[in-house]
């Protein structure tokens, strides 16, 4: 019988009850301005400051290095920018970062090497984990900011961070990660992680799309990338989106009192990738262990990964072939490739990511589904044709 299953939470998530309740009262009656001075402006700046406060308790780090933003990717963009920009007026231009970074951190970067800014792309082992070796060596005296994703978004494979902030800082150089992907899934405590800011989006752990943050540790100045008025200690212009910053503080407690529940997620994880790993020519992309809990990223050889996700669709199966914010190129994933994996098995894989509401039944349905899909896509196939033949001899 056919199901709905949505394995697809590394693209987004769905915005959780507890979100909606928590949100549902500042857009009806709460929907005063902060910077306004009268009862309803005041009523909404206490809203704001508790939701700063609340997320400061989360993280284990002081309210006013809480910066919120619109998204992940503005909040990387202007980590990544402030501080080159900051620190280039002190002979410190160079970037050092990752050639497995989420495009909102590629690109960026791109976008500043056009400007003059010299950037140091690290590659990974086959396990998509950065080469220590070769990132220790590209930090230098002129290097002002070292830009490492705290967990993969396609693969899911965590990176050593704490390491990593450790030899940035030994080289003077400041330390950001791209955490959209680690929050709900590590605990981090930010009074004991080396890095001095760290960007996350809402929708990833089920409050709306539209609300991110920045933390900037204290003392650690950047230039704006929004100029306007004096909202968010005069560092990022535009009237708070309230009612999303209230979601985002109550999903962030979630997440967190939620953080038990992600050993179970594990081994659902685990037995889906045994059971995808029994399918003939078949790979696990990513570190085996040191994987984000909900992540399974498989390659099938002889198939196409975009005909793999119609036909899992057409079963109500939701995953993808990796980010969602490259999904309408059709070239391969440049995270497999950074990791070694051939032009032509790249395009056969396929990221599922399961969540604390995954049941067991969504995981039966998914292995009794999916290898039928690649058998049927291989039997299409004149390159599986070829093996069958080969076999044969």
């Amino acid at each position: 019988m056919k199901r709905f299953v949505y394995a697809d939470n590394a693209a987004t998530t769905p915005v959780s009850r507890e979100v909606i309740d928590a949100m549902t009262p500042v857009f009806e009656s709460q929907w005063g301005n902060p910077s306004s001075l009268h009862s309803k402006g005041r009523e909404a700046k206490k809203l704001l400051d508790d939701a700063r406060e609340r997320i400061a308790k989360v993280f284990s780090c002081n309210v006013q290095e809480i910066y919120f933003t619109s998204c992940g990717s503005e909040s990387d963009n202007w980590a990544i920018k402030g501080a080159v920009s900051r620190l280039s007026k002190k002979g410190r231009n160079h970037i050092v970062t990752s050639a497995v970074e989420h495009p909102a951190v590629l690109n960026t970067c791109r976008e500043l090497e056009k400007q003059g800014y010299p950037v140091t792309y690290v590659g990974v082992d086959s396990d998509g984990v950065v080469k220590m070796d070769e990132l220790e060596a590209a930090i230098t005296d002129k290097t002002a900011v070292v830009a490492v994703m705290f967990a993969n978004n396609e693969v899911g494979t965590i990176q050593p961070i704490e390491e990593i902030g450790r030899l940035a800082h030994a080289k003077g150089a400041l330390m950001f990660t791209d955490a959209v992907q680690a929050i709900g899934n590590i605990d981090i405590d930010l009074s004991k992680l080396p890095v001095d800011m760290l960007a996350l989006s809402g929708h990833k752990i089920h409050a709306p799309k539209g609300i991110g943050m920045l933390y900037v540790k204290k003392g650690v100045v950047i230039d704006s990338l929004i100029n306007g008025g004096g909202q968010e200690k005069r560092k990022r212009a535009g009237t708070e989106n309230l009612p999303y910053i209230v979601g985002l503080a109550k999903a962030l407690e979630v997440a967190k009192e939620k953080l038990p529940e992600l050993e179970r997620v594990e081994k659902m994880r685990d037995r889906l990738i045994e059971a995808l790993l029994r399918v003939p020519y078949s790979k696990l992309n990513g570190h085996r262990t040191k994987r984000l809990p909900g992540n399974v990223n498989v390659g099938f050889e002889f198939i196409e990964g975009e005909s793999m996700l119609l036909w899992l669709d057409i079963a109500g199966i939701c995953a993808s072939t990796g980010s969602a914010c490259s999904s309408a190129s059709l070239e391969a994933s440049h995270v497999l490739l950074a990791m070694g994996v051939p032009h032509e098995k790249a395009h056969g894989s396929v990221r599922l990511s399961i969540s604390h509401e995954t049941t067991e039944e969504d995981i039966d349905y998914i292995i009794e589904t999916l290898p039928p899909i690649i058998e049927k896509l291989r039997n299409m196939s004149p390159l599986w044709e070829d093996v069958v033949k080969a076999n044969k001899v």
